[in-house]
């Protein structure tokens, strides 16, 4: 049994899509958070040595992405090696929104944000952001969580 309580929480996994100066990167987070009743806001929680991190301090803008279970082979390409070192984006579907930002046309859908503020958090960072719209490209793919990631032995926990 687990000693620890959060172990218990059973987390949506997304892509967290950037651009500055014409460079894209993406990456994976489990923390994200909707602040609001009427899903205008987000709160997108990043680990610090992430190259995303860079750019998404750049240019102030995101897309949140909600990934589907088929589309497992992402954890490693987006979150197990840099963006700094590597095109992430290279055979990956994907589009740019109307701010030239990228997001998978694979997912569930993305929300498209606007950086606010950020904030320290311990070893990752706050981005708290504003929901300018919501797309829904695939309603019949099921959520990717973390327990799927465990159960299908793609992390450990």
């Amino acid at each position: 049994m687990p000693k620890r309580l959060l172990k218990y929480k059973n987390y949506d996994i997304h892509s967290v899509t950037t651009v500055a100066n014409g460079i894209q990167n993406a990456n994976i987070a489990a923390w994200v958070m909707q602040t609001d009743m009427g899903g205008k806001m987000l709160v997108v929680a990043l680990y610090k040595v992430d190259f995303t991190i860079e750019l998404i301090r750049e240019s102030s803008i995101l897309n949140v992405n909600l990934l589907a279970t088929d589309q497992t082979r992402l954890i490693r390409k987006l979150g197990q090696q840099s963006g700094r070192e590597k095109n992430k984006f290279k055979n990956l579907p994907h589009a740019l929104d109307n701010r030239n930002c990228p997001y998978l046309t694979e997912a569930i859908g993305y929300a498209q944000c606007r950086v606010m503020h950020s904030t320290d958090a311990g070893d990752h960072e706050l981005f708290i952001c504003e929901v300018l719209k919501q797309v829904v490209l695939n309603p019949e793919k099921e959520v990717m969580t973390y327990a799927f990631l465990k159960a299908k032995k793609l992390i450990r926990g």
